[in-house]
């Protein structure tokens, strides 16, 4: 292997575009360039586009293209359901109910409503990462209009029972929101049989573009949102502006190529995390947060005793690993939802999370092994 070879094992952070996706955007950029809104051949081949890309998201993961809106990612979509749900529902309660371990577009948005009156209820999880669905049940009130639960955390890969939780929530009349960004396209999503009633994604976690995502909106249980965005009309009034045609385009590509490849993919990686997991577990000291529960294929996050946390990033610069969420990687902090797990101050810093994709191959693994293993025990030295 070149000596200057960076390795990339941060796939849950983004993704690289797939050139099949590429391919497909560029005629958007300077052929197919009009404005979908526009009432002549270029606007109709652009809206043709639009739609095109929503039946192919729409298949992946199981739902009505119609019960898809466009956003620049999943952020603005947690931003347009929370906002537009707690204020069209606000006559029926003001109590919500989510997790500590939530990403934090969720945690923020949760907390800016919490500033305008909400009530927000965050249940505690266990060592692996699971709620007590006793405590979610009865965390319920008369006052409660929304439960907000990710399917797959971000920083361990863990998953939730999310059709069970939906079952619950429903059982007592409650709606149910899940941020859904981290399972698609690595594990099979079907919204139908989940019945949740809103999520949200993006386009940059499956190798599509950047700046694009979606917000799913059950017609089936009737949801309704309030606009907090004007101007246009464009996607139902919800989210207004131009659409950036070219995105959407490579976001439907990406949603096809994924639904076909995904098996396969999944497989692999599961083999090679596996394999990562099992020689870094020789280290001693190591150990895999989550490594019972029910986790992402392509997850691993490892904590490491006794060692200086702040340090392994240094000595770690051919790797591309995270300390946990993309959105809060250049903040020096233990990771909250290591904490929430029980997880101490100090082993959360000294803790990576791994994530593995279509490009990772086993000379990767072994090459990061090898330079986590020698980084971790130099640290030992230094300190002993």
């Amino acid at each position: 292997m070149p000596a200057k070879k960076k390795i990339y094992l941060d796939y849950n952070a983004s993704t690289p575009v797939d050139p099949r996706v590429v391919k497909e955007m560029l005629p958007y950029f300077t052929e197919k360039f009009g404005n979908l809104s526009s009432d002549h051949a270029f606007g109709w081949d652009a809206a043709e586009a639009v739609e095109n890309s929503r039946e192919q998201i729409s298949r992946l993961a199981n739902c009505k293209p119609t019960e898809l809106t466009y956003t620049s990612g999943a952020t603005e979509a947690a931003n347009l359901a929370l906002f537009g749900f707690c204020q069209k529902n606000k006559n029926k309660g003001d109590h919500i109910i989510s997790c500590k371990t939530e990403h934090k577009a969720i945690l923020d948005t949760l907390g800016a409503l919490e500033n305008r009156g909400f009530k927000i209820t965050y249940l505690n999880v266990d060592g692996d990462g699971n709620i007590d669905l006793k405590e979610l049940e009865n965390s319920i009130t008369a006052e409660t209009i929304l439960v907000c639960l990710m399917l797959a955390n971000n920083e361990t890969g863990f998953i939730h029972p999310l059709k069970k939780i939906a079952q619950i929530t429903h059982a007592k009349n409650v709606c149910i929101m899940s941020d859904i960004t981290q399972a698609v396209g690595k594990i099979p999503i079907d919204l139908k049989d989940l019945n949740i009633d809103m999520a949200i994604f993006s386009s940059h976690k499956i190798y599509g573009p950047k700046g694009v995502g979606a917000l799913y909106i059950s017609k089936k249980n009737k949801i309704h949102l309030d606009p907090h965005e004007f101007g246009g009309g464009q996607e139902r009034g919800l989210r207004p502006g131009t659409l950036n045609v070219p995105a959407i385009v490579g976001f439907g590509k990406a949603a096809e190529i994924v639904f076909f490849e995904m098996n396969s993919d999944s497989r692999r990686l599961l083999e090679l995390r596996n394999k990562l997991e099992t020689l870094l577990l020789k280290i001693e000291g190591a150990e895999i947060n989550s490594k019972e529960a029910n986790r992402l294929p392509n997850t691993t996050n490892i904590s490491f005793k006794n060692i200086e946390g702040s340090q392994i990033f240094r000595r770690l610069n051919m790797l591309a690993v995270s300390r946990g969420s993309a959105c809060t990687a250049n903040t020096v902090q233990p990771s909250h939802v290591l904490l929430a797990m029980g997880v101490t101050g100090e082993q959360a810093l000294a803790s990576l999370r791994i994530s593995l994709g279509k490009l990772t191959s086993l000379e990767d693994i072994e090459f990061a092994v090898a330079e986590i293993t020698k980084t971790i025990e130099q640290l030992k030295t230094a300190t002993a």
